[in-house]
């Protein structure tokens, strides 16, 4: 199938890559062209802006998650009617497990979909030592698929000399370039950006972006290379057709993180997701036989989630009656004795506290300890931790493990619930997926 594509990669996290990202894909929006978004690695809050821009779900591709198949079939599945597809990078192009591999990287991605890559440099403050890091990046592997190079904060003084410096010298086509947009920053905070629903005037910069995006990049010559992209081969994947359960996903300025394509992977087995806010509504919605409570920033709202006394009161109940729950990072705090200073649902012993720094942070390996609700003991899969606070009873269902060899316990789990720091994709074990809803099919049949 012609997947027309093409990888925004970074000299490094910071180099602007999202920025620029956002720019082109709002641009060629704005052009009325169907476009499919995706972001190398396991960040949230990257697809959250690609989707408020496109319209549509933006999905991720990672080599730690996903077989080289599944990742190629995720990647064909969600752009088979996109005009094009702009995939994201993640921090260096080449940046990967540890320190001293390209394995989940970036650039692995690219070789694996065979995806052109335009190369985000950032260009102030430098002049020909750009030229340096371009051809440094081109050479460090023989096979690096870098098309283009697009530079970032650059004036049109600079840009003109530079650009044709880097294609006389190193022989690769200069796509374009960004100014510095003031105005046009996306703040961060200690989790990577401020979420897309957080900015009241988002849609104002991210047209700003585009109207620059249309000046100062050769948005045609993106959309060529794109169509050179030649056509994805993979496995179709099949989920099972099940019995139609309800679901209901915790989905709010405090529970923000999850992935589409796990969400979609519950509907296509035939799930009903209902969407609900344990900071503004009053109990769980009705007749439901799952919960899931996704990442987030509770710890931003943990006063107004407190103050939710009637929440807290149906959660607790529902789960003491065995209510089936998924509950990954945010959502375990949610479910412990309080976050700082106030009082949670306590349906799970602990109290969460600050560690003023990212805490067991990056890719791990989750190995069951125990049969619970998603596995038998011995059963394994990829997932990441990615989080500031810390809770003095983190659980022990299952051992996680870095890819240095370090490990440790984690997650509350039985045979009606996962809570815990590690985020997980279902696609990167469906069966942990089927072990969920078969759960919440007992929950159903239980109430017949």
């Amino acid at each position: 199938m012609k997947t027309p594509r093409l990888l925004l990669a970074g000299t490094s996290s910071g180099c602007g890559k999202t920025t620029v990202t956002c720019a082109i894909l709002q641009a060629l929006v704005n052009r009325g062209l169907k476009v499919g978004a995706f972001k190398c690695g396991p960040d949230y809050i990257d697809p959250m802006f690609h989707s408020r821009i496109i319209g549509a779900k933006s999905a991720n591709l990672d080599l730690h998650f996903f077989s080289e198949n599944t990742l190629k079939y995720l990647l064909q599945k969600n752009a088979a009617d996109r005009d094009v597809s702009i995939i994201e990078g993640v921090m260096g192009y080449y940046d990967g497990l540890g320190l001293t591999t390209t394995r989940a990287s970036s650039y692995e991605v690219a070789k694996v979909t065979d995806s052109p890559v335009v190369l985000v440099v950032n260009a102030k403050g430098a002049s020909l030592s750009v030229l340096a890091t371009v051809q440094g990046f081109l050479t460090f592997c023989p096979d690096s698929h870098i098309r283009g190079v697009i530079l970032n904060q650059c004036t049109a003084m600079t840009y003109k000399a530079l650009a044709k410096a880097i294609e006389d010298k190193l022989g690769i086509r200069v796509l374009g370039y960004l100014p510095k947009l003031a105005d046009c920053a996306l703040e961060s905070r200690h989790l990577g950006l401020v979420t897309a629903a957080e900015i009241t005037d988002l849609k104002e910069k991210l047209q700003k972006l585009a109207h620059q995006a249309e000046k100062t990049i050769d948005l045609e010559g993106l959309l060529t290379l794109a169509k050179e992209a030649p056509p994805i081969t993979c496995d179709p994947i099949a989920l099972p057709k099940l019995e139609p359960v309800r679901i209901a996903v915790a989905k709010d300025n405090a529970f923000c993180f999850y992935y589409a394509d796990s969400l979609e992977a519950l509907e296509e087995m035939g799930a009903e997701i209902i969407e609900f806010s344990p900071i503004h509504h009053k109990k769980l919605p009705e007749n439901i036989h799952g919960l899931y409570l996704g990442g987030g920033y509770p710890e931003l709202y943990a006063r107004q989630l407190s103050e939710n006394k009637t929440m807290l009161e149906s959660i607790r109940n529902a789960l003491q009656k065995g209510l089936p729950c998924i509950a990954e990072c945010g959502g375990f705090m949610y479910l412990t004795e309080a976050i700082g200073e106030y009082p949670m649902v306590g349906f799970l012993p602990g109290h969460c506290f600050d560690n003023g720094k990212l805490t067991r942070f990056g890719y791990v390996t989750l190995r069951a300890g125990m049969d619970n609700m998603l596995c038998k003991a011995g059963e394994q899969i990829p997932a990441h931790e990615f989080h500031h606070w810390d809770c003095t009873q983190p659980g022990s269902g299952f051992t996680a493990a870095k890819p240095t060899g370090k490990s440790w316990d984690c997650v509350a789990a039985t045979d009606t619930l996962y809570a815990g720091y590690p985020h997980f994709h279902f696609y990167a074990n469906p069966a942990f997926l089927k072990g969920f809803y078969d759960t919440c099919l007992k929950e159903k049949h239980r109430h017949d």
